[in-house]
């Protein structure tokens, strides 16, 4: 099959054939479009299914959302505008070589087995065969009552739809094959609502993927989920309730079907003669080639399966290609998407091969598909499990590698790394619960190049001091998003030649960083070194709203006293008028309690909701509550203070890792009252909301301990209550041990203090969580008084210069010189501004103040956490359920949450129950006076079972919207954070877009039009806004339709996540009313004020 070369000269076109529409296919057609700058080529596409390309990677999210929309990787409409012709449920039957034309024929009217099908004659010049594969099934002739209602596969949307409408009546389901697909199947089924068990002829899961001990992992952790397993032990017949199996057995016909087939499975025959009754079944035990039509075509096709192919992706005809899981290279097939786009690229770019072609400059040479990476990373039933490079480690068997183990049963992790044999290399591994590092190990791997640092720093972390490899010092050719296969390369030139000046705009461009995220820190790196190598200057820009880093503001604000986020973007910001976002807000806000240490409610329009409102969000809406126990000390008397606040509250509670309890499900509406009942017990705010100092852990040191050295409670306890309340860039934790046993866990903190027989060693920069760093020593066999002295001056100059968001831990490590210039700092008085750091710390310490106490105090604050403006009425946000004697919220579903999209058009609303000839008419309703909503912020009101968000911008203008956020249904968004995008006039941008921030996952949605405007989710969710205007008397009022048909769409106890048996309510949920809606005269309005738009609801 030599190499067919397509030299695009002369202006006639070439058309290019696609047969098949799924994820490689489409892959092709915008590698093409991207590529074919001179526009030689016309594409057409033949699509069996009904739907244009769809996430089949992501099959289990439909079982969530129920929406075949947000499953399309392009809606229909892109096709459209970039001139795709696509035949819809079309199949082709035929290649007709001699002359290059395809028979296809209506997809209905082969599943009909119609003899008067017609068929319809489409020519090519180039033919891409992308049929893909179908779901493997064992032989019906061996296989007795395969042929029963109730067994499906997992492999379309249509059969999905299938499994949905039968588990409605079905109790128990088999899930065949262990594998990725098997366990995504015994996920879905689990989740609605069935009994499970997972089926393998193997004698472990993943079995393509991990070794025994660590799928023994993965299988533990599926056991939790309720999910039973019997491996090893395969089903062999399928049975009707009043079959038996000899019946079965007995029964195959032609075809073979059993005789009971018109009746629904109900008992399953395994392999060791045991029969178990399961009503559904469902197959994942692989995929087969869907060569057919090439195999009918005189395409010659591998005996296994699949159309042999050379390393262009040729077949055996000129002009005929295949790709994706059709095709077989090298005579193996590929069921993994990544290999599928490698294949796509080497036809697009080799049929692009000219001058004109994008980004190449000259002809290059023909691209060829070598093989394929079979590294993948997922999350199956809630474990996140990676295997990449040669992870089984085929040269062990040779003894020419090594393999370095990690095994953590408590924490459920397992990491097997496979190393050439003098451990310079990586060669891969396998990953199990734990995969931050999945992206970087594989380029790693993939790079060939000797490691810099010991192997077992991939398994343990850097230690303080060393440094590692980066993204930087890979090749071009290096996968970075193995999601959407992005390489190294094509970041650097997309940042060269894109002119891509932010990562948002390299993840726009490359696709990088838009699937799982996990590159996303790869990618940064890229982009700031390829800035950096072109001569730019790399700015550590707060936000599009600033040229200046947290740093440099930091800096500016103190020299100019600047006390107001107006000031400091009037003086500071690109634009004086801007609203600013949810990135500049909340760091200028810790810039000013940082220097002034004024009460955050001062500043409320900026602080993200934990301190808006005092206490940490958390699933629903809800709030958690966490007063200061100093040193970890509490008395009897404040503990049944505690105590009787949760009772009488309902407050699910739990002792906390820093020695606290915390108090979970709080309303709103209730803190004032809660904190109150606290602190009137002697209790203060822990500040667990806040980016500021959370607790000081201890030991009972000298007190109780018969090793302690020091008394570490009383000097814990001394110095949380010095250094509560002060804001930081990042949260603080600190730990006091009274002994080198280290009970307190003090080098895990951001400064730890541990006790010597000569006074403390003091350490810092440590953290737990994720990333686990261990603090280093800075001083050591200090006095307590030079402890508090140099933690005063460590504390400030981190407060002073580090980066917004940045532990303490990784601002070290961007420290240039590191602990030594630290030391020199802070110990040595290098920069001689140890004096004024002390003074800055001596003022926050005397501004102090309980932020609960002055709420508490203040009627006029008290009344910012009504949950309504205008009604005393309180609605949940969430369904909650009892569990182990306490309260707590329901479930939420395990992947997108969103409810089924309306059909309503933009014109017509299901807002009433008269004819839908009948008009009806919106009405302006008062919902409250300008003074009840604060400026630059967002509040409630209830019409009629609905929550409502109304926003009044510090520019004047109002805007409105549904309260919840499709994402996940939670009733948040009025106190989510006001921003605005920056105007780019080089992309013919002409006015900014105010939006609000989610404060549950910064999801932003514009005021104008409620669409999605974070990246990568702009199709997924959108809110319904409503028109607001003042009228003269300063009266707040809204256009609402009548309640009881807003009710039908957006009532609180229909959106709101139920438990699992009452979830039903949505899917019974029907939308029949189409009602043409008038619109009032708006000359009425004193001020018109936003809101407008299409009123279409999106979820």
């Amino acid at each position: 099959m030599p190499a067919q070369d397509h030299p695009m000269e002369g202006p006639t076109t070439c058309s290019v054939v696609i047969l098949g529409l799924g994820m490689v296919a489409l892959s092709f057609i915008e590698k093409m479009l991207e590529y074919d700058t001179a526009k030689k080529y016309t594409i057409t596409a033949i699509c069996e299914e009904p739907l244009v390309a769809y996430h089949r990677v992501g099959l289990t999210q439909y079982f969530a959302h129920r929406s075949v929309d947000q499953m399309l990787m392009k809606p229909k409409q892109w096709y459209h505008d970039n001139n795709i012709n696509i035949l819809m449920h079309q199949t082709a039957t035929l290649i007709r070589t001699d002359t290059k034309t395809i028979e296809s024929v209506a997809t209905p009217d082969i599943l009909s087995s119609s003899t008067t099908a017609s068929t319809t004659i489409t020519p090519y010049d180039i033919c891409i065969l992308a049929t893909g594969s179908n779901a493997l099934l064992p032989p019906t002739t061996t296989t007795p009552g395969l042929g029963l209602p109730g067994i499906f596969v997992y492999r379309t949307i249509d059969d999905l739809d299938q499994i949905i409408a039968m588990a409605k009546t079905s109790k128990q389901a088999a899930v065949i094959g262990g594998g990725l697909l098997g366990l995504e199947a015994a996920k879905a089924t689990s989740d609605l609502g069935l009994t499970t068990t997972i089926y393998d002829r193997n004698p472990q899961v993943l079995s393509r993927q991990l070794d025994t001990e660590g799928a023994t992992m993965v299988l533990h952790e599926i056991e939790k989920l309720g999910i039973k397993h019997r491996l090893g032990n395969p089903p062999v017949a399928f049975m009707s309730k009043d079959e038996d199996a000899e019946t079965a057995a007995a029964a195959v016909t032609e075809g073979g079907k059993s005789s009971g087939e018109f009746f629904k499975v109900a008992k399953v025959k395994l392999q060791d003669g045991s029969i178990v009754e399961h009503d559904m079944v469902v197959y994942a035990i692989g995929i087969s080639a869907r060569d057919q039509v090439a195999r009918g075509s005189g395409i010659e096709c591998h005996v296994r399966g699949g159309v042999l192919v050379n390393d262009s992706m040729e077949t055996n005809i000129p002009d005929i290609y295949a790709i994706g899981e059709v095709a077989c290279h090298r005579n193996s097939t590929f069921g993994l998407v990544a290999p599928g786009y490698d294949m796509a690229e080497v036809v697009a770019r080799n049929l692009t091969r000219d001058v004109n072609s994008k980004g190449l400059g000259k002809l290059h040479q023909p691209r060829k598909f070598v093989g394929a990476d079979m590294s993948t990373k997922l999350k199956l039933l809630g474990v996140h499990v990676a295997s990449f490079g040669d992870y089984f480690g085929d040269d062990l068997v040779n003894n020419n590698s090594q393999a370095l183990l990690y095994r953590d049963p408590f924490g459920a992790v397992y990491k097997k790394y496979i190393f050439s044999k003098d451990g310079k290399h990586l060669l891969g591994g396998m990953m199990v619960g734990d995969t931050t590092d999945y992206g970087k190990l594989l380029a790693m791997s993939k790079s060939k190049k000797s490691l810099q640092i010991p192997p077992s720093e991939l398994i343990l972390g850097l230690q303080p001091g060393q440094g590692g490899q980066g993204a930087t010092d890979l090749p071009d050719d290096t996968q970075i998003c193995s999601c959407n296969n992005i390489t190294k390369g094509q970041i650097r030139n997309a940042v060269r030649t894109k002119n891509c000046g932010s990562i948002g705009e390299v993840k726009n461009c490359t696709k990088a960083g838009l699937g799982c995220g996990g590159c996303v820190p790869q990618v940064g790196e890229i982009f700031e070194a390829e800035l950096k190598a072109m001569g730019k200057v790399i700015k550590q820009n707060l936000c599009s709203h600033f040229e200046y880093s947290r740093t440099d503001l930091y800096q500016i604000v103190k020299v100019k006293h600047l006390k107001t986020f107006v000031q400091v973007i009037e003086h500071a910001g690109k634009n004086s008028r801007a609203l600013g976002c949810e990135v500049c807000k909340p760091a200028v806000a810790s810039i000013l309690a940082s220097l002034f240490n004024d009460h955050v409610l001062d500043h409320a329009p900026l602080q993200d909701t934990n301190d808006r409102f005092l206490a940490n969000i958390q699933r629903g809406g809800t709030y958690s509550v966490v007063p200061r126990i100093p040193g970890g000390e509490i008395t009897p008397d404040k503990l049944i203070a505690i105590a009787q606040v949760a009772k009488e509250f309902g407050l699910y509670t739990k002792i906390t890792g820093g020695q606290r309890i915390d108090l979970f499900g709080a309303k709103r509406e209730d803190l004032p009252v809660i904190w109150e009942r606290l602190v009137n017990a002697g209790l203060e705010s822990g500040h667990a909301y806040g980016k500021a100092l959370r607790t000081v852990k201890s030991c009972v040191g000298s007190t109780w301990c018969r090793y302690g050295l020091q008394d570490s409670v009383g000097f814990a306890i001394f110095i949380e209550n010095r250094y509560k309340g002060i804001r930081a860039p990042h949260k603080l934790k600190g730990g006091v041990s009274g002994c080198v046993r280290e009970c307190a866990e003090a080098r895990g903190k951001d400064f730890g203090i541990i006790a010597t027989e000569k006074g403390y060693n003091l350490f810092v920069c440590g953290n737990g969580g994720a990333q686990p760093k261990h603090a280093v020593l800075l001083v050591s066999d200090a006095s307590e008084a030079n402890c508090i002295n140099y933690l005063d001056r460590f504390l400030m100059y981190y407060i002073a210069t580090a980066d917004k968001l940045t532990r303490t831990s990784k601002w070290l490590e961007k420290l240039e010189g590191g602990i030594e210039y630290l030391k020199k700092v802070v110990v040595g008085d290098y920069l001689g501004i140890c004096n004024e750091l002390e003074k800055q710390m001596a003022y926050l310490i005397a501004t102090y103040q309980c932020e609960w106490k002055v709420v508490v105090e203040n009627p006029v604050r008290r009344e910012q956490f009504r949950q309504f403006v205008n009604t005393d009425d309180t609605q949940e946000g969430i369904e909650f359920i009892s569990e182990r004697g306490q309260r707590r919220p329901a479930d939420w579903p395990k992947d997108i949450v969103q409810l089924p999209p309306s059909p309503v058009s933009p014109k017509m609303d299901p807002f009433d129950s008269v004819a839908p000839a009948s008009p009806v008419l919106k009405k302006w309703i008062r919902v409250g006076a300008v003074d009840d909503f604060g400026i630059d912020s967002g509040r409630t009101i209830k019409y009629g079972d609905v929550q409502i968000a109304v926003f009044h911008l510090s520019n004047g203008s109002w805007y409105a919207t549904q309260n919840m956020c499709p994402h996940k249904r939670a009733m948040v968004l009025s106190m989510g954070l006001i921003g605005d995008s920056v105007v780019d006039e080089s992309k013919g941008e002409s006015k900014s877009q105010p939006y609000v921030s989610c404060p549950m996952h910064k999801k932003n949605f514009g005021f104008e039009d409620g669409k999605c405007l974070t990246p990568g989710d702009e199709d997924k969710y959108r809110i319904e806004t409503f028109e607001v205007r003042v009228d003269n008397d300063g009266h707040v009022l809204l256009l609402l339709p009548p309640s009881k048909g807003l009710d039908e769409k957006l009532a609180t106890d229909k959106v709101m996540i139920h438990t699992s048996g009452s979830m039903n309510k949505l899917d019974k949920r029907e939308w029949t009313t189409t009602i043409e809606l008038a619109q009032p005269n708006a000359s009425s309005c004193a001020t018109s004020c936003g809101g407008g738009g299409q009123r279409e609801l999106e979820w």
